[in-house]
C-alpha cells in the first residue's frame, strides 16, 4: 500500500536539505508519537550517511514496537531525495522516499511509502498515515519557527 503526501514549507530549499539530513529532524518530527532509541550503532548519525541503523520504536516514547532497520541512501540529487528502504520482522518493507523541490518562492516537501506487512499492512498503512500527517505539521511548524527546536 502507498502513502503520498506532500507539504509547502516557508524556506529555503537548501535549508530544508540540510535539516532532513539530521536524525535530530527525525526526533522533533516523530515526537511524540515515535521515539527511535537507536540499538545498531549505539548512536544515531548527526547527519544521516548511507547505511543501515537499527533502532528500537517505541509508541508515544514509551511503548515498545520491535526493532526496525532504517536503511539511508541518497538516490539523487534533483530533486533531493533520501530513502529509507527499510524492514523489520513484521514489516517486509517500508520504502520511505522523501523529496525536497524548490516550488516557486518555497519548499516543497514530499514523504512517499510503500509498505508491505502481510495482514497488517492496513493496519501498518493507517499508521503511516496518521504519522507522515503528523510529520507534515512538524516540519511546517519547524520551518515557520526558522528551524528553533524547542
Amino acid at each position: 500500500m502507498i502513502v503520498d503526501l506532500s507539504t509547502r514549507l516557508d524556506c529555503a530549499a537548501s535549508t530544508a536539505i540540510e535539516h532532513v539530513t539530521t536524525s535530530r529532524l527525525l526526533e522533533y518530527v516523530a515526537k511524540p508519537l515515535v521515539r527511535f532509541v537507536p540499538k545498531q550503532p549505539r548512536q544515531l548519525p548527526t547527519i544521516w550517511h548511507d547505511g543501515t541503523y537499527w533502532v528500537e520504536l517505541r509508541l508515544f516514547g514509551l511503548i515498545p514496537c520491535g526493532k526496525q532497520a532504517i536503511v539511508i541512501s541518497h538516490p539523487q540529487q534533483h530533486p533531493f531525495t533520501l530513502r529509507d528502504n527499510g524492514y523489520s520482522r513484521l514489516i517486509k518493507r517500508w520504502d520511505h522516499t522523501i523529496e525536497v523541490a524548490v516550488e516557486g518562492t518555497s519548499t516543497r516537501y514530499r514523504d512517499h511509502l510503500i509498505v508491505e506487512a502481510g495482514w497488517l499492512t492496513p493496519i501498518i498503512w493507517f499508521f503511516a498515515q496518521v504519522f507522515y500527517r503528523h510529520r507534515q505539521r512538524r516540519w511546517r511548524r519547524l520551518a515557520a519557527k526558522r528551524f528553533r527546536y524547542e
